[in-house]
């Protein structure tokens, strides 16, 4: 159970101090109040905490990394991602850290991440497929980065990828060791170093090997291989990005460049975002 707003939907890492070959479930929790405000999770499912939680960042690579972390013989996937995708994640919530510190204070975060500019540019392509799957009018983006001939800095887009304000908020209520950041950029561009790494923070035994993987040449990205069988990423994944007009590019990773300064004193790495 993770102390979140009631009726909230979340991807938990389940790895339970349990002995080699136990099952690890990647699961969904529907949280419920109850009068005396305390959560619980619905009947029938686990009241044991989860020894790991996924907290985002949204267009950041989540679903990539859950799909990839499936690979590991002790981990289960959830079979769908119903809410992730449509919420701003775990990671821009105010609320989420406190709660969850709340629920158990020594739990161990995944956190991952990708260039901030990048990141802005793919929120704003999954709404505009998303309007015009429904029928709805789009903008170009410029139109919304820009207002009055300035850079819209109230665009919630932009607003998700300003790291720092989101990352001193977690700070705030677990020690950056309880952290780990994966970086969605190398994920994509080559997910065995990054998973690796993963394994080493959850404390899981390497399983995840280069095999599991293979480049597809037509969707441009990495797809996975094991059990027997081969998967991409949902067709909605890897979409083309719109061709953004470089004078207001250049506003917006100018604007995010003292914030990810910021973010990388307070994580104490660099990343290589432009």
């Amino acid at each position: 159970m993770v102390c979140f707003l009631a009726s909230a939907f979340f991807f938990v890492l389940q790895a339970f101090a349990a002995p080699p070959q136990a099952d690890v479930s990647l699961n969904r929790i529907d949280l419920n109040s109850n009068e005396d405000g305390s959560l619980s999770p619905p009947p029938g499912t686990s009241k044991r905490p989860p020894h790991s939680i996924i907290i985002g960042v949204r267009k950041g690579g989540t679903r990539a990394l859950l799909e990839m972390l499936d690979i590991h013989p002790e981990v289960a996937a959830a079979a769908t991602e119903i809410t992730v995708e449509k919420t701003p994640g775990y990671f821009t919530s105010t609320l989420a850290p406190e709660r969850i510190c709340a629920m158990n204070s020594s739990i161990k975060l995944l956190l991952i991440l990708r260039d901030p500019a990048e990141r802005v540019i793919s929120d704003y392509t999954q709404v505009y497929f998303n309007r015009l799957e429904n029928h709805k009018p789009v903008q170009a983006i410029e139109d919304l980065l820009v207002r009055n001939g300035a850079l819209n800095t109230r665009y919630k887009a932009i607003q998700r990828s300003l790291y720092d304000i989101h990352m001193r908020n977690w700070l705030r209520h677990f020690p950056l060791e309880q952290i780990h950041i994966v970086d969605g950029n190398l994920l994509i561009h080559d997910p065995l170093p990054e998973l690796k790494k993963v394994e080493r923070f959850l404390n899981l035994p390497p399983r995840i090997v280069s095999s599991n993987f293979y480049f597809n040449q037509t969707k441009g990205f990495y797809c996975i291989r094991s059990d027997g069988r081969e998967r991409c990423l949902h067709e909605s994944k890897g979409r083309p990005h719109p061709v953004v007009n470089s004078t207001v590019l250049q506003q917006l990773r100018s604007y995010l460049q003292e914030h990810n300064r910021t973010f990388f004193r307070l994580v104490k790495r660099t990343f290589n975002w432009q």
